[in-house]
Protein backbone atom coordinates (compact mmCIF):
# COMPACT_ATOMS: atom_id res chain seq x y z
CA UNK A 1 0.00 0.00 0.00
CA UNK A 2 1.39 3.88 -0.99
CA UNK A 3 0.59 6.30 1.30
CA UNK A 4 0.16 10.16 0.45
CA UNK A 5 1.80 12.08 2.78
CA UNK A 6 0.38 15.51 3.19
CA UNK A 7 1.19 18.61 5.32
CA UNK A 8 -1.30 20.68 6.87
CA UNK A 9 -4.25 21.51 4.37
CA UNK A 10 -4.52 23.86 1.40
CA UNK A 11 -7.55 25.37 2.94
CA UNK A 12 -4.69 26.61 6.07
CA UNK A 13 -2.48 27.43 3.37
CA UNK A 14 -5.05 29.28 1.09
CA UNK A 15 -6.07 31.41 4.38
CA UNK A 16 -2.72 32.51 4.89
CA UNK A 17 -1.50 29.96 7.53
CA UNK A 18 2.36 29.58 6.21
CA UNK A 19 4.08 28.94 9.01
CA UNK A 20 6.61 25.81 9.25
CA UNK A 21 4.87 22.70 10.43
CA UNK A 22 8.03 19.75 9.38
CA UNK A 23 11.22 20.50 8.12
CA UNK A 24 12.33 19.67 4.57
CA UNK A 25 14.45 16.59 6.23
CA UNK A 26 11.66 15.32 8.03
CA UNK A 27 9.40 15.40 5.16
CA UNK A 28 11.74 13.47 3.01
CA UNK A 29 11.46 10.64 5.75
CA UNK A 30 7.83 10.44 4.00
CA UNK A 31 7.97 10.88 0.83
CA UNK A 32 10.11 10.58 -2.40
CA UNK A 33 8.19 12.24 -4.80
CA UNK A 34 5.59 14.88 -4.66
CA UNK A 35 5.10 19.15 -4.86
CA UNK A 36 4.51 21.80 -2.31
CA UNK A 37 5.79 24.73 -1.06
CA UNK A 38 8.29 26.41 1.66
CA UNK A 39 7.76 28.53 4.94
CA UNK A 40 6.20 31.95 3.75
CA UNK A 41 5.60 30.59 0.52
CA UNK A 42 9.29 31.16 -0.39
CA UNK A 43 8.94 29.40 -3.74
CA UNK A 44 7.25 26.26 -5.23
CA UNK A 45 8.51 22.60 -4.20
CA UNK A 46 9.21 20.04 -6.70
CA UNK A 47 10.43 16.29 -4.85
CA UNK A 48 11.43 14.30 -6.96
CA UNK A 49 13.67 10.60 -6.84
CA UNK A 50 14.27 11.66 -3.03
CA UNK A 51 15.77 15.24 -3.62
CA UNK A 52 13.91 18.21 -2.40
CA UNK A 53 14.28 21.18 -4.84
CA UNK A 54 13.20 25.04 -4.82
CA UNK A 55 12.10 27.18 -7.69
CA UNK A 56 12.70 30.75 -7.07
CA UNK A 57 10.51 33.47 -8.23
CA UNK A 58 12.83 33.72 -11.54
CA UNK A 59 11.82 29.87 -11.88
CA UNK A 60 15.73 28.89 -10.74
CA UNK A 61 15.74 25.92 -9.16
CA UNK A 62 17.96 25.11 -5.99
CA UNK A 63 17.79 22.04 -3.80
CA UNK A 64 16.20 23.21 -0.52
CA UNK A 65 18.09 22.94 2.67
CA UNK A 66 17.34 20.25 5.47
CA UNK A 67 17.02 23.02 7.69
CA UNK A 68 13.98 24.42 5.50
CA UNK A 69 10.24 24.91 6.77
CA UNK A 70 7.23 23.48 5.10
CA UNK A 71 4.01 24.27 5.30
CA UNK A 72 2.27 22.61 2.97
CA UNK A 73 3.13 19.73 1.44
CA UNK A 74 2.29 16.21 -0.57
CA UNK A 75 4.88 13.38 -1.42
CA UNK A 76 4.25 10.01 -1.41
CA UNK A 77 7.07 7.24 -2.15
CA UNK A 78 6.60 6.58 -5.64
CA UNK A 79 6.32 3.25 -6.58
CA UNK A 80 5.68 2.61 -10.34
CA UNK A 81 2.49 1.12 -11.61
CA UNK A 82 1.26 1.56 -15.18
CA UNK A 83 3.93 3.17 -17.85
CA UNK A 84 2.40 4.59 -20.79
CA UNK A 85 3.96 7.09 -23.88
CA UNK A 86 2.08 10.39 -25.11
CA UNK A 87 2.77 11.96 -28.17
CA UNK A 88 1.90 15.66 -28.19
CA UNK A 89 -0.25 17.53 -26.10
CA UNK A 90 -1.07 21.39 -26.94
CA UNK A 91 -2.25 22.02 -23.47
CA UNK A 92 -2.28 21.54 -19.63
CA UNK A 93 -6.41 21.04 -20.09
CA UNK A 94 -5.61 18.03 -22.93
CA UNK A 95 -2.94 17.23 -20.64
CA UNK A 96 -5.56 16.64 -17.73
CA UNK A 97 -8.02 15.12 -19.66
CA UNK A 98 -5.46 12.34 -20.85
CA UNK A 99 -4.85 11.62 -17.49
CA UNK A 100 -8.07 11.72 -16.02
CA UNK A 101 -9.08 9.67 -18.92
CA UNK A 102 -6.60 6.58 -17.77
CA UNK A 103 -7.22 6.64 -14.53
CA UNK A 104 -10.75 6.72 -15.05
CA UNK A 105 -9.89 3.62 -17.34
CA UNK A 106 -8.55 1.72 -14.46
CA UNK A 107 -11.35 2.44 -11.67
CA UNK A 108 -9.29 5.40 -9.61
CA UNK A 109 -11.30 8.02 -10.14
CA UNK A 110 -11.83 7.82 -6.00
CA UNK A 111 -8.53 7.41 -5.04
CA UNK A 112 -5.23 9.70 -5.07
CA UNK A 113 -2.56 9.50 -7.65
CA UNK A 114 0.95 10.83 -8.13
CA UNK A 115 2.29 10.82 -11.86
CA UNK A 116 5.69 11.82 -13.30
CA UNK A 117 5.89 12.32 -16.93
CA UNK A 118 9.49 12.78 -18.17
CA UNK A 119 9.31 14.59 -21.58
CA UNK A 120 10.26 17.12 -23.81
CA UNK A 121 8.40 20.33 -24.37
CA UNK A 122 8.12 23.45 -26.59
CA UNK A 123 7.37 25.26 -23.76
CA UNK A 124 6.17 25.10 -20.34
CA UNK A 125 4.24 28.42 -18.75
CA UNK A 126 4.88 28.22 -15.08
CA UNK A 127 5.37 30.57 -12.01
CA UNK A 128 6.93 30.89 -8.84
CA UNK A 129 7.21 33.26 -5.93
CA UNK A 130 9.17 35.37 -3.37
CA UNK A 131 8.76 34.78 0.51
CA UNK A 132 5.95 37.07 2.06
CA UNK A 133 5.93 36.96 6.23
CA UNK A 134 2.83 37.96 7.24
CA UNK A 135 0.01 35.59 8.37
CA UNK A 136 -4.10 35.28 7.89
CA UNK A 137 -3.14 37.39 4.66
CA UNK A 138 -4.80 34.80 1.94
CA UNK A 139 -2.21 33.07 -0.20
CA UNK A 140 -4.09 35.25 -3.10
CA UNK A 141 -3.21 37.82 -1.76
CA UNK A 142 0.40 37.15 -0.82
CA UNK A 143 0.84 35.90 -4.25
CA UNK A 144 -0.20 39.42 -5.85
CA UNK A 145 3.10 40.75 -4.33
CA UNK A 146 4.86 38.09 -4.77
CA UNK A 147 4.28 35.93 -7.69
CA UNK A 148 6.41 36.16 -11.12
CA UNK A 149 5.51 34.35 -14.44
CA UNK A 150 7.45 32.81 -16.68
CA UNK A 151 8.28 30.18 -19.35
CA UNK A 152 10.79 27.56 -20.65
CA UNK A 153 10.80 26.80 -24.36
CA UNK A 154 12.01 23.86 -25.47
CA UNK A 155 13.05 21.72 -22.90
CA UNK A 156 13.34 18.36 -21.42
CA UNK A 157 12.64 17.93 -17.91
CA UNK A 158 9.98 16.10 -15.50
CA UNK A 159 6.53 17.05 -14.69
CA UNK A 160 5.21 15.80 -11.20
CA UNK A 161 1.67 15.39 -10.85
CA UNK A 162 -0.66 14.77 -7.76
CA UNK A 163 -4.59 14.23 -8.50
CA UNK A 164 -6.80 14.42 -5.58
CA UNK A 165 -10.27 13.33 -5.68
CA UNK A 166 -13.44 15.44 -5.52
CA UNK A 167 -14.53 14.75 -2.39
CA UNK A 168 -11.07 15.78 -0.92
CA UNK A 169 -11.55 19.10 -1.72
CA UNK A 170 -10.08 22.03 0.46
CA UNK A 171 -7.62 19.08 2.20
CA UNK A 172 -6.13 19.68 -1.00
CA UNK A 173 -7.24 20.63 -4.55
CA UNK A 174 -9.44 18.87 -6.65
CA UNK A 175 -8.26 17.15 -9.79
CA UNK A 176 -4.44 17.64 -10.91
CA UNK A 177 -1.24 19.62 -9.70
CA UNK A 178 1.48 20.12 -11.46
CA UNK A 179 5.30 21.55 -10.93
CA UNK A 180 7.88 21.35 -13.43
CA UNK A 181 11.78 20.65 -13.13
CA UNK A 182 13.96 20.64 -16.03
CA UNK A 183 16.34 17.79 -16.99
CA UNK A 184 19.20 19.39 -15.50
CA UNK A 185 17.97 20.67 -12.43
CA UNK A 186 18.33 24.73 -13.22
CA UNK A 187 14.71 25.63 -14.02
CA UNK A 188 11.14 24.79 -12.49
CA UNK A 189 7.89 25.94 -11.21
CA UNK A 190 3.77 25.67 -10.32
CA UNK A 191 2.85 25.08 -13.99
CA UNK A 192 -0.36 26.28 -15.37
CA UNK A 193 0.55 25.72 -19.26
CA UNK A 194 2.02 23.26 -21.50
CA UNK A 195 2.77 22.78 -24.90
CA UNK A 196 4.62 18.69 -24.71
CA UNK A 197 5.94 17.10 -27.74
CA UNK A 198 6.22 13.58 -26.42
CA UNK A 199 6.48 12.01 -22.78
CA UNK A 200 6.77 9.11 -20.82
CA UNK A 201 4.04 8.49 -18.06
CA UNK A 202 4.32 6.54 -15.10
CA UNK A 203 1.92 6.00 -12.17
CA UNK A 204 1.45 5.15 -8.76
CA UNK A 205 -2.10 5.05 -7.37
CA UNK A 206 -2.12 5.61 -3.54
CA UNK A 207 -5.11 4.56 -0.89
CA UNK A 208 -4.25 5.91 2.23
CA UNK A 209 -3.76 9.51 3.34
CA UNK A 210 -1.75 10.85 6.60
CA UNK A 211 -1.92 14.68 7.39
CA UNK A 212 0.66 16.09 9.72
CA UNK A 213 -1.56 19.28 11.17
CA UNK A 214 0.14 22.51 12.74
CA UNK A 215 0.60 21.74 16.50
CA UNK A 216 0.86 25.20 17.35
CA UNK A 217 -2.41 27.29 19.14
CA UNK A 218 -1.96 30.14 15.78
CA UNK A 219 -3.34 27.11 13.95
CA UNK A 220 -6.95 26.81 15.36
CA UNK A 221 -7.41 30.60 15.23
CA UNK A 222 -8.23 29.98 11.07
CA UNK A 223 -11.71 29.16 9.45
CA UNK A 224 -10.92 26.50 7.49
CA UNK A 225 -14.23 26.26 5.93
CA UNK A 226 -14.43 30.04 5.01
CA UNK A 227 -11.44 29.31 2.43
CA UNK A 228 -12.51 30.23 -0.80
CA UNK A 229 -12.86 28.19 -3.26
CA UNK A 230 -12.92 30.50 -6.28
CA UNK A 231 -9.41 31.92 -4.68
CA UNK A 232 -7.89 28.72 -4.42
CA UNK A 233 -8.81 27.89 -8.12
CA UNK A 234 -7.32 30.84 -9.47
CA UNK A 235 -4.65 30.29 -7.48
CA UNK A 236 -4.00 26.66 -8.75
CA UNK A 237 -4.36 27.99 -12.31
CA UNK A 238 -1.49 30.72 -12.18
CA UNK A 239 -3.65 33.88 -11.99
CA UNK A 240 -2.69 36.74 -9.92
Amino acid sequence: MTKMYQVSTLQALALGYSKSVITVEELLQHGDTGLGTFEDVNGEMIVLDGHCYRADENGDVVEAEPSTGVPFSSVAKFVGGRKFELGEIGSIEDLKDRLTLKIEENFGLNSMHMIRIDGSFRKVSARSESGYKAHHVTLKAALSKTQRDFFFENIKGTLVCVYYPDYMDGINAAGWHLHFISEDKLFGGHVFDIDMTAGVVEECKITAIEIQLPREPGFDTYALKNASQSEIKSVEQGKK
